[in-house]
């Protein structure tokens, strides 16, 4: 470990919870592993009354994302077979980050949560056939990168799916590829694009996140277009669809950007050395903070 490292490492401002606490991640010093596993553990303990009462809840849920029945078998079909090798790349990368870094997993846990609890706040769209929401794959792929972030998406659509009724089996393949792989792909390139030319890390997360939000709605648009166009011409159609997303995807991007690029300006304030490890910012950045 580098003493620009150590030195930042030292400086981090204790968690009330202890040691580990911060992002469920051990320090760079390789401490505090079971701590931190134990921290997660007990949070998660917590949540679970919450998440049971949301289940029993007598509110109707909103079909968010694509929902199941929307799209003809043949097209749920192509898109799952579209997606399935960005999942092979992404279990891929996963496992060679993971053999580099111990505490990749548990990061790829909590951002699985996050994005589950973002893209969990549905705004229906009835004259879309689905609902309108943030997504959260922005940061994830700014974090641990486009083809980790696509597995994060799939498995929170996934549980949203059997669990929540939010989207459907049968769409998964079609929700998964426009949030998870357009999203991810997207807010990815831009973030790298913009700080490539020198903009800061709030500039370059909220142009990711606006990005990531707007990308995976045009890619809806475009999925759902080609879905029930029948003989319909399928360009106009597919306009139709995005003025519909339109009222409430265009403020919502900006809100995802703003999300966004406060969650990376609040890890660069309290784990520089997470954003180091990462390869997002560089140890001058950090020593130029400090």
């Amino acid at each position: 470990m580098s003493q620009e490292t150590a030195k930042y490492s030292r400086i981090t401002p204790p968690s009330p919870y202890g040691r580990g606490a911060g992002v469920c991640v051990p320090s760079p010093g390789g401490g505090g592993l079971g701590r931190g596993k134990v921290w997660c553990a007990s949070r998660l303990l917590l949540l679970a009354p919450a998440v049971g009462l949301s289940l029993l809840s007598p509110t109707p849920a909103f079909a968010m994302h694509i929902s199941e029945g929307i799209l003809p078998f043949p097209w749920a079909l192509f898109w799952f077979l579209v997606l399935v090798p960005f999942l092979a790349l992404g279990v891929r990368r996963l496992n060679v980050l993971a053999r580099e870094d111990l505490s990749l997993k548990p990061l790829v846990g909590l951002l699985t949560a996050v994005v589950f609890i973002i893209s969990c706040m549905p705004i229906p769209v009835p004259t879309a056939g689905t609902c309108s929401h943030p997504c959260g794959t922005g940061v994830a792929a700014i974090l641990v990168g486009p083809l980790v972030s696509i597995l994060i998406a799939a498995v929170s659509l996934l549980i949203q799916a059997l669990f929540l009724a939010h989207g459907g089996l049968s769409t998964l393949g079609a929700n998964t590829l426009s949030m998870g792989v357009v999203g991810s792909i997207a807010g990815w390139l831009a973030f790298r694009a913009l700080r490539k030319v020198g903009a800061s890390l709030a500039i370059a997360g909220f142009v990711a996140g606006v990005m990531a939000d707007w990308a995976t709605y045009a890619t809806t648009s475009l999925i759902l277009a080609l879905g029930i166009r029948g003989e319909s011409p399928l360009w106009p159609l597919f306009a139709k669809v995005v003025l519909a997303f339109l009222p409430t995807q265009l403020p919502l991007g900006i809100l995802e950007g703003v999300i966004t690029a406060g969650m990376v300006t609040l890890l660069y304030r309290k784990r520089p050395d997470l954003l180091v490890k990462m390869r997002i910012i560089k140890e001058e950045e950090v020593a130029s903070h400090v």
